[in-house]
């Protein structure tokens, strides 16, 4: 906000000679400054950008190709620690139209999260809502609450806000992934809260179990633990595996295939990740899908408040966004601000993509706008 000093306001009026503003007069230019010096807007001078008849982001639809990212966090491995201070190997993703700020979006935080071999994150926690998602690679253990996770290939990995999370590579080699948090959402609403935790894990948390203490509790499909049917911000499921996802987005295509619903418009399939507590989100700020696209197959134009954040994690395809269209494959990450229309076409074959179609992990903000009673959507059936 521009400093207030004794000699000025950083509010501004102009009269201007428009049909839908009063006319300009020595009167009108009084009462301006009027409104200046007591800091004062009029809502007539301001309802265009106030009150659109749509949502006008602030954002831009923006593509970052993989092997750029792995590259630049590949040479960080080598140039920039991982300690006290830093806390993370974490290069984050900046839209052209934030500023330079590191927000994909007005409201999701995204980066490419590198670990080099025998490297230890240190523990800390946040009131930010945070993520994992592994488009290839495995050997790295997060540590949350004290549970070692692995993490691999296709795997989402949730974590609610304000839990003790560390990270081990117990691998030989580097491994990279990307982190997803609703950093610029509370940042804007000024609610952020951030804490260090210990420099260094226990010998039982540097263990590497093929299945955390999380994941034996509630990944079961259909069943929950009636020990732990208490209220959680947040899913308690610290891990969603691949194989499972896969699993499901094979199934509804093949069901489709048979002539049964399932999918959510013809060789789309579409899966959301869910808390087994409540079948709600998985986290309270943040919405993550994963998208299944037969090749040769192009999406309907969509539309949604909020915005999102989407991963290639198999395949090709060509993306458009808005006037935005480009070429994708594997790892490719774009974003799609609010209101922007998205439609995805399916270029994958046997030689690109181990299901050979397009796959496509998402996070949105929509729980957001959902809670408060502002999310709209809307397909464009007649513009396929």
């Amino acid at each position: 906000m521009p400093h207030v000093n004794a000699g000025g306001s950083p509010v501004k009026i102009a009269a201007v000679d428009r049909p839908d503003q009063p006319s300009r007069s020595p009167e009108l230019e009084d009462l301006y400054r009027g409104f200046e010096k007591a800091l004062l807007v009029p809502l007539w001078t301001e309802i265009g950008d106030l009150m659109p008849p749509h949502p006008r982001s602030s954002a831009q639809p923006h593509r970052w190709e993989w092997g750029t990212l792995l590259d630049l966090a590949g040479r960080a491995g080598e140039l920039v620690p991982v300690g006290r201070g830093g806390e993370r190997r974490a290069i984050a993703l900046a839209n052209p139209s934030l500023g330079g700020k590191p927000y994909a979006t007005p409201t999701l935080w995204a980066a490419i999260q590198y670990l080099m071999p025998g490297e230890n994150a240190p523990e800390h926690r946040h009131s930010q809502n945070a993520f994992r998602f592994v488009v290839e690679g495995e050997g790295v253990w997060t540590v949350v609450e004290r549970d070692p996770v692995p993490m691999r290939r296709g795997d989402f990995l949730p974590q609610p806000g304000l839990h003790w999370h560390a990270h081990h590579n117990a691998a030989d080699t580097p491994m990279a992934w990307i982190d997803g948090l609703d950093i610029p959402f509370q940042y804007g609403v000024e609610a952020q809260f951030f804490d260090f935790g210990r420099d260094t894990l226990t010998e039982e948390e540097h263990a590497t179990p093929d299945r955390s203490r999380a994941e034996r509790l509630w990944g079961h499909p259909g069943l929950a633990p009636v020990s732990r049917l208490r209220r959680h911000e947040g899913t308690p499921l610290l891990c969603y595996r691949w194989t499972d996802t896969d699993a499901a987005l094979t199934d509804q295509l093949a069901l489709e295939r048979e002539g049964h619903a399932g999918t959510i418009e013809p060789g789309h399939a579409l899966v959301r990740y869910t808390d087994p507590a409540t079948a709600g989100d998985v986290l309270p700020t943040i919405r993550a899908q994963f998208h299944r696209i037969a090749t040769g197959v192009e999406t309907a134009p969509y539309r949604e408040t909020g915005s999102s954040v989407y991963q290639v994690f198999d395949g090709s395809g060509q993306v458009t966004v808005g006037d935005r269209s480009w070429r994708v494959s594997r790892g490719d990450l774009f974003v799609v601000p609010s209101w922007q229309p998205l439609s995805i076409r399916s270029e994958a074959s046997a030689s690109d993509s181990d299901s050979g179609a397009l796959d496509l992990f998402q996070f949105s903000d929509a729980p957001i706008f959902t809670r408060l009673g502002l999310y709209r959507s809307r397909t464009e059936e007649n513009s396929r």
